[in-house]
């Protein structure tokens, strides 16, 4: 539920004295050079820390060229936030897609306009439901439903960010959205609060199933507390924080790094010629034999062990939609 930035203008800088840098600026040659490396970072994101923030700070840990993060997590959340650097930003849709796992925490009594502990209470009740009764009511939520996302939330109406119309004073009305929950359990239960576990899918919103949980016990509720544990293919003990990483200082760059395909865990790999992939990485369809071939949908190429690129397979043909140049930059793929 924030966003940021924009550069300022600036006025021509004065010419520096002879013999001394500009005020304010390091030297050129002390600028330590981006380096390109390409893999995963499985971050332990803590609580207060914006998405946008995490992924500078590993950018500036590791002294990265490129990076960015799949699948937002809220301040208030604290978890696993994929990041992707170098060539794995072209992977991102595949983690994006991948199932989601969380543990929530539900105070009862007080639903908010955010749905969580950081928004505005708009309605409380007096009444609190026992552990029988949450557990009772969570088979409702389970399979295929559809689900309102939240006032404050990301979706755009008319080309605006819901998030955006809320905090303008306009009334948001959003549309029901097919979710699919795969499980729900309480972990332990209190008269004022309930953990429960979730496994979900993309799009699904944790504070809207808190809300509607509230609603349908007819007690109100919001969310107090989140973690995330897995995305797609990745999980909290494979995570690290942003403390290790500054304290590594570089140095145990492979050690933290997964590789750019394990984002394609879910999707066949298919060995290639130098020569098919010399045509692959030109943009070119190469025919796939052999009984082992998929005969459609997505699958990615490699050459040798190193990926080489992803796409469709349509008529016994792979046809590549996103290329990698990986070399020494790759993260190496754990044993």
């Amino acid at each position: 539920m924030m966003h940021e930035d924009q550069a300022a203008g600036t006025m021509p800088a004065a010419p520096p004295r002879e013999g001394r840098p500009p005020r304010g600026r390091r030297p050129q040659g002390d600028r330590p050079k981006r380096r390109e490396i390409s893999g995963w970072v499985i971050l332990d994101k803590g609580v207060g820390m914006t998405s946008t923030h995490a992924v500078a700070a590993v950018k500036r840990a590791l002294n990265a060229k490129k990076a960015g993060h799949a699948g937002t997590l809220d301040p208030l959340a604290s978890g696993i936030l994929p990041i992707a650097l170098g060539e794995a930003t072209k992977t991102v849709p595949f983690v994006m897609d991948g199932r989601k796992a969380y543990v929530f925490t539900v105070t009862w009594g007080t639903e908010t306009d955010t749905d969580d502990a950081e928004g505005r209470p708009v309605a409380t009740s007096d009444k609190r439901p026992t552990r029988e009764e949450v557990e009772a009511v969570l088979p409702r939520f389970v399979g295929a439903i559809e689900q309102v996302p939240p006032r404050y939330s990301a979706i755009k109406i008319q080309g605006e960010r819901a998030y955006d119309l809320a905090r303008d004073g306009e009334v948001v009305e959003l549309v029901a959205r097919p979710v699919q929950i795969d499980r729900l359990a309480v972990v332990a239960h209190s008269e004022e609060r309930t953990i429960i576990e979730a496994e979900c899918g993309k799009g699904t919103y944790v504070r809207a199933i808190a809300r509607d949980l509230g609603r349908a016990l007819g007690c109100l509720g919001h969310v107090s507390a989140l973690r995330r544990t897995r995305v797609g293919p990745f999980f909290e003990d494979q995570s690290c924080t942003i403390g290790a990483l500054e304290a590594a200082e570089g140095v145990e760059i492979p050690a933290v790094l997964r590789p750019v395909e394990v984002a394609l865990d879910a999707v066949p790999c298919v060995p290639v010629s130098r020569d098919m992939a010399l045509r692959l990485m030109r943009g070119q369809p190469v025919i796939l034999r052999g009984r082992d071939a998929p005969l459609g949908g997505k699958a990615y190429a490699t050459c040798n062990g190193i990926l080489v690129a992803v796409g469709d397979v349509e008529r016994g043909e792979l046809v590549p939609h996103r290329v990698f140049h990986l070399g020494g930059t790759a993260a190496p793929r754990h044993g």
